[in-house]
């Protein structure tokens, strides 16, 4: 968690870009991707040349040449505004023809996973002075703590307030820890999200580790698994390939195995790799069916992406790999056959555990589409017993557009390290605690006794509905249709005890009347 006062810095750095003439989000985390990389790479050759200083040499390659000591940020930033734009946006012939910016364009993997997808990147900044000013101010950030580095740009991606194309938009961070914590990811997993976005899932997983396995990164086989096989993305922008390769590096995620293209398409063949999945696919999208891969359509045969991408995390994961999606409602009661069969899919062939139903407002202002979380497990063999509903009604934050804490910082943090303590103070405001312990005393039951006479007044938030109810329903799987609503009864008073009530309080007004016109004689 970051402080006010970096905050204020964020918000000033920001605020320097939208009046510098950028007024994108996506261009202006960009721009601020690529300064704060270079200043990584010159905080890498300091530590480099400190290392050959005091120990007369380094295993590790530098990343400048003597020759290239002009592009660095160490020597620009304090330049005038002028000579440092000259730097960025004119090749100097002496330094073979390369700006600053184009320097990033030739490290390739010595620069990081960063690097890979850094080809079609453009420097946007079009003035010395707003160039000057961004600069000095990422200067004054504390980059060298990885958790502080990291909320910073988490904070920074989080300003982004308007919806990207093809219905993607940002996961809100509390809602992807409760992902994180619903299905707790293991020492041995291998995580991946099909429609990467600016990674936050995996940011999400990677810190699950960090504050409820800390010692597991004594380990150098853990180590070695977390670096480089455990984070695993798809993504087909490739602005957003770069946004999210920064995010996942300041979180101290240096070696994802990230893959560019479109997910769905006929040259993605991932079958049966990853034992976790964690996604918020594309809404409202849609494809011609020669755009996807063939054996998708053979689970459902759609055109809608957000089916699509079931049917590919279904392909992607493992034997008993499982995974937290986020869909539309639509996916769950969608009378469509295709809709129909990949419902039926998961509830026959797979396991599926739990559908968590979330207020419209939760992804506002981006959209007001109501959503739902599936959680399932791969089985190809079935294991639905019970699937447990939760209606969520509240997250901790207001749901208009402008999205309000209702919680302070503080206490949202308390409810995914400590929700049997905290559930009762944000009870009104928040449910996640209470969709945290239950989930927990639904997987406790299934291990230990079974769930038999557990979670069945239906009338409530939280509820188990029996697979054979939901057969009987068409595998409808939204929450209205297994919910029961208590009708309070009202008893009105009989009309002639109404027109008596009424002819009474005429008389007392006729009697007020008369005692008004005598003052006034």
């Amino acid at each position: 968690m970051i402080t006010g006062e970096l905050k204020s810095q964020i918000d000033k750095i920001w605020n320097d870009f939208w009046t510098g003439g950028i007024s994108n989000p996506l261009t202006v985390i960009e721009q601020f991707t690529y300064l704060i990389f270079l200043k990584q790479l010159d905080d890498k050759q300091i530590l480099i040349e400190k290392e050959i200083s005091m120990l007369g040499g380094s295993n590790k390659k530098p990343i400048y040449a003597e020759s290239q000591n002009e592009l660095r940020w160490s020597y620009f930033k304090d330049k005038d505004p002028e000579v440092m734009f000259n730097l960025f946006v004119r090749p100097q012939r002496h330094l073979n023809d390369l700006t600053v910016f184009d320097f990033m364009k030739t490290l390739g993997e010595d620069g990081g996973k960063f690097t890979e997808y850094i080809k079609g990147a453009t420097f946007m900044i079009a003035t010395p002075k707003l160039l000057d000013r961004v600069v000095q101010q990422i200067d004054k950030l504390p980059l060298q703590n990885r958790d502080t580095k990291g909320d910073l740009y988490e904070y920074m991606l989080g300003k982004i307030a308007e919806a990207g194309t093809n219905g993607q938009f940002r996961t809100p961070r509390h809602i992807i820890q409760m992902m994180v914590e619903l299905t707790q990811p293991k020492a041995d997993d291998t995580i991946c999200d099909p429609s990467l976005g600016t990674a936050g899932f995996l940011v999400a997983a990677g810190q699950y580790f960090h504050d409820k396995h800390d010692k597991l990164f004594l380990d150098k086989d853990f180590r070695e698994h977390y670096n480089t096989q455990m984070f695993n993305g798809l993504e087909i922008d490739p602005s957003m390939m770069r946004i999210a390769s920064m995010n996942l590096q300041l979180h101290g995620i240096e070696s994802p195995q990230l893959v560019g293209g479109s997910a769905l398409a006929e040259n993605n063949t991932i079958n049966g790799k990853y034992s976790l999945v964690l996604a918020n696919p594309p809404f409202k999208g849609a494809l011609d069916y020669d755009e996807v891969e063939s054996s998708l359509l053979q689970v459902t045969k759609t055109k809608k992406t957000e089916l699509l991408f079931l049917a590919l995390i279904l392909r992607m994961l493992k034997l008993g790999g499982r995974a937290a999606v986020i869909v539309p409602d639509g996916v769950l009661f969608g009378s469509s056959g295709a809709h129909k069969n990949i419902r039926k899919e998961l509830v026959e062939n797979q396991q599926l555990q739990g559908v968590i139903s979330m207020p419209s407002g939760v992804f506002k202002p981006y959209a007001g589409v109501s959503t739902a979380i599936l959680l399932f497990t791969k089985t190809n063999s079935g294991g639905t017993d019970n699937v447990w509903f939760y209606d969520m009604q509240a997250d901790g934050f207001s749901l208009d557009d402008k999205r309000n804490a209702l919680i302070p910082d503080e206490q949202l943090e308390q409810v995914f390290a400590n929700p049997e303590k905290v559930a009762n103070e944000v009870a009104d405001k928040c449910d996640i605690p209470f969709i945290l312990n239950d989930w927990k005393s639904v997987n406790d039951a299934v291990t230990l006794s079974g769930v038999e006479g557990l979670f069945k007044d239906r009338t409530q938030k939280s509820f188990l509905v029996a697979k054979a109810d939901i057969v009987a329903n068409d595998y409808d799987l939204s929450i209205n249709r297994y919910k029961e609503i208590v009708y309070e009864e009202v008893i009105y008073e009989k009309p002639q005890t109404l027109i008596a009530a009424i002819k009474a309080i005429d008389q007392k007004r006729l009697e007020a009347m008369k005692e008004l016109e005598k003052m006034l004689q």
